[in-house]
């Protein structure tokens, strides 16, 4: 009668040592991958919402023959002309200390120190309700305003979503090359471990030992093993995301992503072993059963 325990010694084939710290490897990556997707994401969500709704007005600095008091003049026909127009909800002129901290993450701390010349910008809010256009408004104000310059950030915005999806592509091309490397990994080390037990199994077969058994036997092999590499895999990836997102908060820039994840997402990074296990354990099984029944 068979045993419960596995009759087949899996564990001292030298075929199969490597398998866990490859599955790690991989798991790995993708866990990287995973986490620059959703960190990317959230510079979108991020700058997508602050922006919403807002326009940056340019005014150029004053020419050589024009005074600061032409471009306080300017200034001032720029804000009365937007105060009072229709669906437009706010407007602040921002300081040079606003503009220094714009500048900062490019061109150092001390822009204001280097006597540059630098515009006059207005930060326009609209209502989501009978907004103008950036279009109409850049119209309206270029009549009174010469040379001015209005931003809806859309431009940039599209790059920045370019750039998310491209990030997100890369993602997924190695999460699924990831599954398809642990396939064909398992596949290898499957057949090669039941060539080295042939006369095993051909014993198992002998007193009555159905496919199925030993398929079992290799199948919780593989779950063993890809759970453990997995495992492996993602406390390396959480450390490394650890250290930084530490790296990250030290820097005042707010151009950098933010790594830090929410509870549901660390949920999602832990899937990746289960669902590398459970790869692994599925090919294993199939590739005993196809390979016994050829060799029967």
């Amino acid at each position: 009668m068979l045993g419960a325990r596995n009759d087949l010694p899996l564990e001292k084939d030298a075929s199969v040592r490597f398998l866990p710290w490859l599955v790690a490897f991989m798991v790995y990556l993708a866990a990287l991958s995973a986490t620059a997707a959703l960190a990317m994401n959230k510079v979108v969500v991020r700058w997508d919402q602050g922006l919403a709704g807002q326009l940056t007005v340019q005014i150029p600095p004053p020419s050589p023959d024009e005074t600061q008091a032409d471009q306080d003049k300017k200034v001032s026909r720029a804000i009365e002309l937007l105060s009072s127009t229709q669906g437009v909800r706010d407007v602040e002129l921002l300081t040079d200390d606003d503009i220094s901290g714009l500048l900062e993450p490019w061109l150092g701390e001390t822009v204001l120190q280097q006597n540059l010349p630098l515009p006059v910008l207005l930060s326009v809010t609209l209502d989501g309700d009978g907004a103008p256009t950036p279009e109409n408004l850049a119209l309206r104000l270029s009549a009174a305003v010469p040379d001015i310059v209005v931003d809806d950030h859309q431009r940039w915005l599209s790059d920045l979503f370019d750039l998310a999806r491209t990030v997100e592509t890369i993602a997924s091309l190695v999460v699924v090359a990831v599954g398809l490397t642990a396939v064909v990994t398992v596949v290898f080390v499957t057949r090669t471990g039941l060539s080295i037990h042939r006369r095993v199994i051909d014993l198992l077969h002998l007193i009555g030992a159905q496919d199925t058994y030993i398929a079992r036997q290799f199948e919780a092999h593989a779950l063993r093993l890809g759970l453990m590499g997995g495992l492996l895999g993602v406390f390396l990836a959480i450390v490394t995301v650890a250290l930084i997102g530490h790296l990250l908060t030290r820097s005042e820039s707010g151009l950098l992503p933010d790594l830090s994840l929410a509870p549901a997402e660390w949920m999602l990074l832990l899937l990746l072993p289960v669902g590398t296990s459970l790869i692994a354990m599925v090919t294993a099984r199939l590739t005993v059963l196809l390979s016994l029944a050829r060799m029967g």
